[in-house]
């Protein structure tokens, strides 16, 4: 194998590499990093992460960007939460109301992403809005929206707590037992992985996608309805936040109007370090996983080996800026 083909090898391989060299390093310092337990941790602190990277990724691979994710995240946690407290909870946010069946407030919330991210489709596509403004626009909107709800009579702004068991479940339970046991909240993740995977290769909207990421004018051109296109991918991406703002939710057995704050940026950058292109065509699911994988490894791991946060976000920088220098470099070098 010559030189050029071990480049070759290593640059398409590279996110796997870093993955690879950052658990065997973590291992190095203590073993008990690669065992069930810190597998299982570091798995269930990537579920929700990773259905908020994949959303993002609809919208990077279009060449655009998604500025409200934390902040759908944020309302649909709020909004599933707060239909979803026991009975004799004191603090109850709608205290008349009946218990619900779990499901009628889960999907009332992934429908209220549907919706907001339909808006930001329909601002890109047809207000011809630049990605980035118009979800930074509905950002703040949609987190006004959530504090106003937020602040409603009686709860007034209160944490709202007290979640039923049947819905804290999804979020915390899991199939099994010990150590040995699989969280519900990782398998939710696999099967929107694998849901997602499909719609990216094997329908007519992941390769539209693709194409309108590639070249926009030239989607046009071969009978691409764009708008269309880019309001349901928009649309897809909101009900994946609305989802991850579910099991936020229930994870925690909580919710407030911050919850989500960032997250959108975590996003970003886990699918940037997982290779997927800032000037749009290009990105996997599995890239998209991997890099989530890198920045749960980052956070967990070197908490777990003590180092101290602000080396891991000095480290999660230097991984940001790395990855982006690379895809310009193929990008210019293609050019």
């Amino acid at each position: 194998m010559n030189t050029r083909r071990i480049q070759d090898m290593i640059t398409q391989n590279a996110i796997y590499i870093v993955l690879v060299v950052l658990i065997i390093g973590i291992a190095i310092y203590d073993p008990s990093f690669i065992g069930i337990n810190a597998l299982r941790d570091v798995l269930n602190q990537s579920a929700t992460r990773t259905i908020i990277a994949l959303g993002v990724a609809f919208i990077l691979i279009t060449g655009g960007t998604d500025l409200s994710a934390g902040r759908m995240v944020g309302l649909t946690a709020v909004i599933s939460a707060s239909m979803l407290q026991i009975q004799d909870y004191p603090r109850r946010f709608f205290p008349g109301l009946a218990d619900l069946p779990v499901f009628v407030p889960i999907l009332l919330a992934i429908a209220v992403g549907f919706l907001f991210g339909m808006i930001n489709g329909l601002i890109v596509s047809k207000f011809k809005v630049p990605p980035f403004i118009a979800t930074l626009g509905t950002m703040v909107i949609i987190y006004g929206v959530n504090s106003l709800y937020f602040d409603m009579d009686p709860n007034q702004s209160q944490p709202i707590g007290g979640l039923r068991a049947d819905f804290t479940q999804w979020g915390s339970g899991s199939i099994g037992s010990g150590q040995y046991s699989i969280p519900y909240i990782v398998i939710i993740a696999i099967v929107v992985s694998v849901l997602v995977w499909v719609i990216f290769n094997k329908t007519r909207l992941g390769k539209n996608m693709y194409a309108i990421g590639g070249n926009e004018q030239a989607a046009k051109v071969s009978g691409i309805n764009v708008s269309r296109n880019l309001i349901w991918i928009y649309s897809i991406a909101g009900a994946l936040y609305g989802l991850a703002g579910v099991l936020e939710a229930a994870r925690t057995g909580g919710a407030t109007n911050n919850y989500g704050n960032m997250y959108e940026l975590d996003a970003i950058a886990a699918c940037v370090v997982g290779g997927v292109s800032t000037t749009g065509g290009i990105g996997t699911v599995p890239g998209v996983l991997t890099g989530v994988l890198i920045f749960t490894v980052i956070n967990y791991g070197l908490t777990f080996i003590g180092v101290s946060p602000n080396w891991q976000l000095i480290i999660k920088g230097i991984i940001i800026v790395a990855a982006v220098a690379f895809d310009m470099r193929k990008y210019a070098a293609k050019k």
